[in-house]
């Protein structure tokens, strides 16, 4: 038991955090990002002053007239919004909450708060890892990663932290205490890179009372389970976008470069009723006999219990992924208002959404197979020897110096400020 609880927290191994964005309008994030550029239309075509700022939904920190900066990398316009038009910000996609990747106008005038720092380190090189909270008697994973730039927004309203795995782009300076990798890798007696250290995160993880814990493991045969364990989870995670060893592919030849997760054939979903082509489907249900989904008359199957129960950020991943797109109110919201930009979504089920749930499905069923296995990683790393907090106390790493729990700084490009203005960073 004291080993269990000397393991060092999330926050003490990838020391800087971010807060999730803070978007103050709904409107700016969809499923789709056809619904974005609607609502920017309607919003710029809207001429009297007073329409606008209902639609806009002004806060404290933004409204029509907030003087504001591009978001680092966006080649968007920063005149102010009362007078705004032309075409729409080109929307990006993100991650919101664990799994559920949407799409986002990333127009530093249209959100409250959209921590510019992460902007600033988010490329084709970067993995985030997001800390959850825990919900009481809700099972779930304490950290997922993403390769998209996560909000960090939990569907149940608990909000985690964003840790990069780098502080700089381009996969430059990792977001480790300093000396961590050092002393892993002699007490393993072999080198740990970053994102070894990131895929044992994945797997180790769990809740505790004062933060999310990792427990380090100094045996050096658990340690490549747990990296090989995590591979295989990141690899899914970000649907394909990571890829351990340079490209090499998962341990056992699961994918290369750029495949995206599929099912064994056989055990692979399919749409056996089709999905209304008009408007949108009823309600979404679950046939455990038949291993099928049940989108009003639509059902998809196989679907195994893994998948459907699946659980991250306090609710069941696919109920929280439907109501998303249909506008069906999940715990804790209230329905858009009628006339909203909010309320301006799709009429009928877009083909697009069809595809998207059929590899949310596939995601989930094989991180549901992998639990057995992570289970007993942890029954294993609890049971053996550990790199503990208190050793990293003790060697110095831990606290980590104020300088590595702060954003770096970046200054190897200009950044456009309010008006057409370049800030200086």
């Amino acid at each position: 038991m004291t080993a269990k609880q000397d393991a060092p927290r999330l926050s003490d191994l990838m020391p800087w955090s971010v807060a999730p964005l803070r978007l103050g309008r709904s409107w700016v994030r969809a499923p789709d990002p056809a619904t974005l550029r609607a609502r920017w239309q309607a919003l710029v075509d809207t001429e009297d002053a007073a329409a606008r700022e209902r639609l806009f939904r002004p806060s404290r920190a933004r409204t029509l007239h907030s003087a504001v900066g591009q978001l680092p990398g966006q080649a968007t316009p920063t005149g102010r919004l009362y007078r705004a038009s032309g075409p729409c910000p080109e929307p990006v996609r993100i991650l919101h909450g664990p799994f559920d990747q949407q799409w986002l106008l990333p127009d530093h005038r249209l959100i409250d708060a959209a921590r510019p720092e992460l902007w600033r380190v988010a490329d084709e090189r970067q993995l985030f890892a997001v800390e959850w909270g825990q919900v009481p008697q809700v099972p779930g994973p304490a950290v997922v990663c993403s390769a998209l730039l996560p909000d960090g927004r939990s569907p149940a309203g608990r909000p985690g932290r964003i840790h990069p795995l780098y502080r700089r782009p381009g996969g430059q300076e990792p977001n480790l205490a300093p000396g961590l990798l050092g002393l892993l890798a002699r007490r393993l007696d072999r080198p740990v890179s970053p994102p070894e250290l990131l895929a044992w995160t994945t797997v180790s993880a769990h809740h505790s009372p004062d933060g999310c814990a990792v427990p380090l493991t100094a045996d050096p045969a658990v340690w490549d389970r747990g990296v090989a364990l995590g591979e295989r989870q990141l690899w899914l995670a970000t649907r394909g976008a990571y890829v351990p060893g340079a490209g090499d592919g998962l341990p056992g030849g699961h994918a290369g470069p750029g495949e995206r997760p599929r099912m064994p054939g056989g055990r692979r979903p399919y749409v056996r009723s089709a999905l209304p082509t008009r408007g949108m489907p009823g309600p979404l249900g679950y046939d455990p006999q038949e291993q099928a989904l049940l989108i009003g008359g639509g059902r998809i199957s196989p679907v195994p219990p893994g998948a459907w129960d699946f659980h991250a950020g306090g609710v069941r991943v696919l109920e929280a992924w439907f109501a998303e797109r249909t506008g069906a109110a999940a715990a804790g919201t209230e329905a858009p208002e009628a006339g909203s930009l909010a309320a301006l979504r799709p009429a009928n089920w877009p083909q697009e959404w069809t595809s998207e749930l059929l590899e949310l499905i596939t995601v989930l069923a094989l991180l549901a197979e992998l639990e057995p296995q992570r289970r007993e990683l942890i029954r294993r790393t609890a049971d053996g020897p550990q790199l503990t907090a208190g050793e990293l106390r003790a060697a110095g790493i831990v606290p980590a110096p104020v300088f590595a729990r702060r954003p770096a700084s970046v200054l190897d490009h200009h950044e456009e400020g309010p008006e057409g203005q370049f800030a200086l960073l």
